[in-house]
C-alpha cells in the first residue's frame, strides 16, 4: 500500500541516514564551539525547526536550553514570502547577556532569518549565531551569516523532516523534493 506522501515525491534529496550523520557532526562542533560559553541558549524557529532542534540538541553535550519563537511570513502562493514578517509567539526566556543559537529548518532569501535576528540583536545577547538544516543559498535576497549549514541544496520545494507541504508531511524521516505536477493538480 502506498504511503499518503508518496504521491507528492519526485525524489528523496537527503535521506535519513545522511541527515543523521551531517546532524551529529553539527551537535559536536556547536559542542566544542560553546565549551567555554556556559551559558548557551538555543531558540527554534517554528514550526520547521522542531525535528532538527531535538536531534540536534542530543548531540549538543554542553548544558543548554531551549525556547521556541514562531514568525509567519509565507502566504502568497506555495513559494513566495511575502515579505512581511511578524511574530506570532515571541521567546519565554530572557536573551540578554547569553550565548543565543538560532536553530532553523531552511533559509530561503533571507527575510524572515533578518527579522529574526535583529529582533534578538536588540535585546542584546552575549553572542548571536545561526545553524540551519537546509540553505538555499541561490535565492538569498538578504546577507545572513549562517554560522553551522547542514546542507547547501539547488532550489527545489522540499518536504519532509519538519519542512511541511501544506502543513502535512513534516514527520518524513527524509527531505525530499516536492512532485509539482502532483501538488499543484490536488
Amino acid at each position: 500500500m502506498a504511503q499518503a506522501y508518496e504521491k507528492y515525491l519526485k525524489e528523496i534529496l537527503i535521506d535519513e541516514q545522511t541527515l543523521q550523520r551531517r546532524i551529529a557532526e553539527l551537535g559536536r562542533r556547536i559542542s566544542e564551539d560553546y565549551a567555554a560559553a556556559g551559558d548557551l541558549l538555543m531558540i527554534c524557529v517554528l514550526k520547521g525547526g522542531v525535528m532538527f532542534l531535538t536531534d540536534l540538541m542530543r548531540h549538543v553535550s554542553v548544558p543548554h536550553e531551549i525556547d521556541f519563537l514562531a514568525v509567519s511570513s509565507y502566504g502568497v502562493g506555495i513559494r513566495e514570502s511575502t515579505g512581511n514578517v511578524r511574530i506570532d509567539m515571541d521567546l519565554k526566556a530572557q536573551v540578554e547577556n547569553r550565548h543565543v543559537l538560532i536553530v532553523e529548518d531552511i533559509i530561503d532569501s533571507g527575510h524572515t532569518l533578518r527579522f529574526v535576528m535583529d529582533v534578538l540583536l536588540a535585546r542584546h545577547p552575549a553572542s548571536l549565531k545561526l545553524c540551519t538544516l537546509l540553505d538555499k543559498a541561490s535565492r538569498r535576497t538578504v546577507d545572513i551569516p549562517i554560522d553551522y549549514t547542514g546542507f547547501e541544496i539547488e532550489d527545489k520545494f522540499v518536504f519532509g523532516y519538519g519542512l511541511d507541504l501544506d502543513e502535512k508531511f513534516r514527520n518524513l524521516p527524509f527531505v525530499g523534493v516536492v512532485n509539482l505536477d502532483a501538488f499543484t493538480h490536488d
